[in-house]
């Protein structure tokens, strides 16, 4: 039988159905290669001459069917076809309608170096000798690498895994051990042990996981079953005692009557830290892998921010236990379920009071997830939520801003306009409505419409099913004491065409006014006038949990600067207002001289995140207008200083215990941003902490403040520091002091420095995970720009080999190494390059690379005179 390629998607035939799977497995971690069994129940659906199901990278020696006792098929006719990664077995005696069978693969693999599927990764022990463990990654389409499979997430099926390893090493799956005898090795003849493990429920193939390692153990009985943190023998297990912790908590609260009111259906949940791992970390049912940076917290060597990344990264794969793996989405289309889902369920939970109040996730969301979604989805080359996908190598292009970010926003969305208790007993229903099954996006509207008994599939498919936002325009009529709404289709290139700008969405308004909030109010239509009490003071989007900007006339825009000195605005309300403006300037809806006459207003703002979105504003104006001459450079630098050196000084860097975790941010932030600004006392005292630290007191520069020590010691300083920072990142003990070092080294200016930095990414010093690393600051100068370019058009075929295009890594490297680019010159360049090239797997993310620059572009044709008359005229 032929794919099945209905709704344009490739799949597999629906003639027969997998019911269990029993999987044998034992990998060798000296030649990297494994032997494999797989038996697979099958439920004949169709009269069937041929089973077709997924491979990649697999050597299948030998293949039975039998139906009861009866063999169909030994050995039968195999072909494969390398694009749809199937294998397809003919069969001479057909398959009858109603028949149970059993499909037999012997089969052997590598244990890959590209953290994909079944893969190797590797460690150094106390002597520095490298060693390894085979751990797996499946999603979205890896578990074929593994095993022969039905490899998509509606094909749920059971699992019986077996793995068989030497003795002394750890053996892990998604369920708890069943047995453990001793027998003879397949591939080396020695005794060995094979672990089997209890059946799994019914699980679709991305979240089947199995590892085999050397590992260390910490463990918990404060939930109903234990909770387990697992580590490589380099790492200190105790790092994992936070995330132990908050796991156990974390699996109480998701299962609580007042949250998703459904026991966790697993007998135990293993957190495993990962050496090499391409994502953050990956949800597998009750096997939960991370990078090592993502689980392993040390309280007297990482930061705030740190300690909240990896509380989001676990609360965030919890969630998914049962938002994506009970109930997971039809198809991949449907990505955003999982991921929108998870990411606005970890903030809830950070939120609440058993948790971590005192981070006021909200009100970081404003500048952080909010503006990542609304940044991507205002190019051009944005995609849909609901993204139409058809073939496996497109998927990996859809884990981006929009599945997670705009995702969540989205949903933040309707939970306001529902109300969060009505939100979460829509979730409630829809999760025991569909319980071990698969849902499209219109089951969730559904059991959330069913809760709250409003139209939510017909106000929400708008936001998931088109590209894009809108920005609505207000105007005012004093007469009528009455404001005039109209939306259109935003894009960051300014250059809107009838054609893109159709659609018409359901914009929820949050009219703040004297009088309260209107959370009632809707924009459905193309424009729309609606009475307020008092023009003296409104404003919409309260709290910005709409996903929309709003363009105001410069007379109102001053008026809500006097409202925040006023205490009328939010906190959320002011850094999504600086937000806005920021933005609009930037594709031209207003002047930039305007927004920086804003920000000059907020200099006694005393809101961490409102001072958060002042820096990311003037630091993308000082990105857009990298390639431009120094004197103009220089001038925007000392903007910066000027805005944050006062409040920077009031604060001080100084940490104290009683520091709250935001204080703690608050005083990281502005002292980054005054010190690489050029602020001499912040330099100066940059220097004394690196100096010590050098010395050999590791306490001498505070981790909250550890990037931005060498960001300025590497942009002002020269060889020496270099190399110590460049030691650190071959030394420090854990990945979060390695990966800080290997994050500012980019930051040195000298060429011969820069050439250094570019022999790091492929000369063996860094692992393939952390490619992008010492790349990352050679994004903020010129010369970093220039220079990674050449080196990655130098490096091609190399790159190309090291990160194939179908995994998620390529496109990172390519969004790196381009995206900094300001002119029409550098879109020239990179569109010769790639012409040449194969872009399959990364061509969403080159397209919006140029969709970047091109705004840059247009931002400084637009306002480079509008810049140097401001700049000008304040004396600088």
């Amino acid at each position: 039988m032929s794919l099945d390629i209905s709704n344009g998607r490739e799949l597999l035939p629906k003639n027969v159905k997998p019911l269990h799977y029993h999987l044998t497995l034992e990998p060798d971690l000296e030649t990297f290669r494994y032997n494999g069994k797989v038996s697979i129940d099958l439920d004949v659906l169709e009269d069937s001459n041929s089973i077709s199901l997924n491979t990649l990278e697999l050597d299948i020696q030998s293949t039975e069917i039998k139906s009861g006792s009866t063999v169909i098929a030994a050995s039968p006719d195999l072909s494969y076809n390398e694009d749809t990664q199937t294998t397809t077995i003919s069969l001479s005696k057909s398959l009858q309608a109603g028949q149970k069978a059993t499909l037999t693969h012997t089969f052997s693999g590598t244990l890959n170096d590209n953290m994909a599927g079944f893969y190797r990764s590797s460690y150094k022990d106390a002597d520095g000798n490298v060693k390894y463990m085979a751990t797996t990654q499946m999603e979205p389409t890896d578990a074929r690498r593994a095993f022969p499979c039905f490899d998509e997430p509606a094909i749920k099926a059971e699992y019986t895994v077996t793995l068989i390893a030497d003795k002394h090493l750890t053996c892990l799956s998604n369920m708890d051990v069943a047995s453990e005898t001793e027998i003879d090795s397949t591939m080396t003849g020695s005794k060995k042990k094979a672990v089997t493990f209890n059946k799994t429920p019914s699980m679709s193939t991305y979240l089947v996981a199995f590892i085999v390692g050397e590992l260390k153990c910490i463990e918990t009985n404060a939930f109903r079953v234990p909770v387990r943190v697992f580590a490589t023998p380099d790492q200190d297990i105790e790092h994992g005692r936070f995330s132990l912790d908050l796991a156990a908590r974390g699996l109480a609260f998701y299962e609580s009557q007042q949250v998703f009111d459904l026991k966790y259906p697993f007998p135990k949940m293993d957190l495993v830290a990962i050496p090499d791992f391409s994502a953050g970390a990956m949800e597998n049912w009750a096997l939960v892998t991370f990078r090592t940076v993502d689980l392993l917290f040390d309280e007297t060597t990482h930061g705030v921010n740190r300690k909240q990344r990896i509380a989001e990264t676990v609360l965030h794969e919890l969630a998914h236990q049962w938002f994506g793996n009970l109930v997971t989405m039809e198809f991949w289309d449907g990505l955003w379920l999982n991921e929108g889902f998870a990411t606005w369920m970890s903030w809830f939970a950070l939120n609440d009071q058993k948790f971590f109040p005192d981070w006021k996730v909200w009100e970081t969301y404003v500048v952080d997830t909010l503006q990542q979604a609304l940044s991507l989805d205002s190019l051009r080359s944005s995609h849909p939520i609901q993204v139409p996908v058809k073939r496996a190598d497109e998927i990996n292009q859809i884990f981006d801003a929009i599945s997670y970010s705009k995702g969540s926003c989205v949903l933040r969305m309707v939970s306001k306009y529902l109300g969060e208790e009505t939100f979460i007993e829509g979730v409630r229903q829809y999760l025991r409505k569909h319980a071990y099954g698969n849902t499209e996006t219109s089951d969730l509207w559904a059991a959330l419409s069913s809760a709250s008994g409003k139209p939510v599939e017909e106000i929400m498919n708008i936001w998931t099913t088109k590209i894009g936002f809108p920005v609505v325009s207000v105007s005012e009529d004093p007469a009528t004491s009455s404001i005039h709404v109209k939306q259109n289709r935003f894009l960051r290139t300014a250059d809107v065409k009838p054609e893109e700008d159709q659609t018409l969405f359901p914009v929820f308004l949050g009219l703040k006014s004297k009088a309260g909030v209107s959370e009632e109010l809707t924009l459905s239509e193309r424009e729309s006038s609606f009475k307020v009490d008092d023009l003296q003071f409104f404003k919409l989007n309260t709290d910005h949990s709409g996903f929309y900007r709003t363009s105001y006339t410069p007379e109102r825009l001053e008026k809500l600067g006097e409202a925040a000195k006023n205490g009328l605005l939010s906190v959320e309300d002011r850094a999504g207002m600086i937000s806005d403006a920021g933005a609009l300037a930037a594709s031209g809806y207003q002047k930039t001289s305007g927004v920086l006459s804003l920000l000059e207003g907020f200099k006694s703002e005393s809101a961490f995140v409102v001072w958060n979105e002042i820096a990311s504003r003037i630091a993308s104006l000082r990105a857009a207008w990298l390639f431009e001459d120094d004197d103009l450079k220089s001038a925007l630098k000392k903007v910066q200083l000027d805005l944050v050196k006062d409040k920077a000084h009031e604060l001080g860097w100084a940490f104290k215990g009683s520091d709250s975790p935001v204080e703690q941010q608050f005083k990281s932030l502005l002292f980054g941003s005054a010190g690489l600004a050029g602020d001499d006392k912040i330099q100066k005292a940059a220097f004394e902490m690196f100096s010590a630290f050098k010395k050999g007191d590791r306490t001498a520069i505070h981790p909250n403040i550890r990037s931005s020590v060498y960001a300025i010691v590497l942009s002002e300083g020269g060889e020496e520091e270099y190399q110590a920072i460049l030691q650190e990142a071959r030394t420090a003990k854990t990945s979060d002091e390695r990966n800080t070092a290997l994050m500012s080294l980019g930051r040195a200016k000298d060429p011969e420095l820069i050439k250094r930095t570019l022999s790091l990414p492929l000369g063996g010093d860094v692992k393939e995970q952390d490619i992008y690393l010492p790349l990352s600051g050679l994004r903020t100068h010129r010369a970093g720009v220039e220079a990674m370019w050449a080196w990655m058009q130098e490096n091609w075929d190399e790159l190309k080999k090291r990160l194939p295009p179908g995994l998620t890594m390529l496109s990172s490297v390519v969004t790196i190494c381009t995206s900094g680019f300001t002119h029409s010159e550098h879109m020239d360049s990179l569109r010769a390059f790639f012409e040449a090239r194969s872009t399959k797997g990364f061509d969403q993310s080159l397209a919006q690379s140029l969709d970047a620059i091109r705004a840059k572009q247009n931002w400084i044709e637009r306002d480079s005179e509008d810049v140097k008359a401001w700049l000008t005229k304040r004396g600088y």
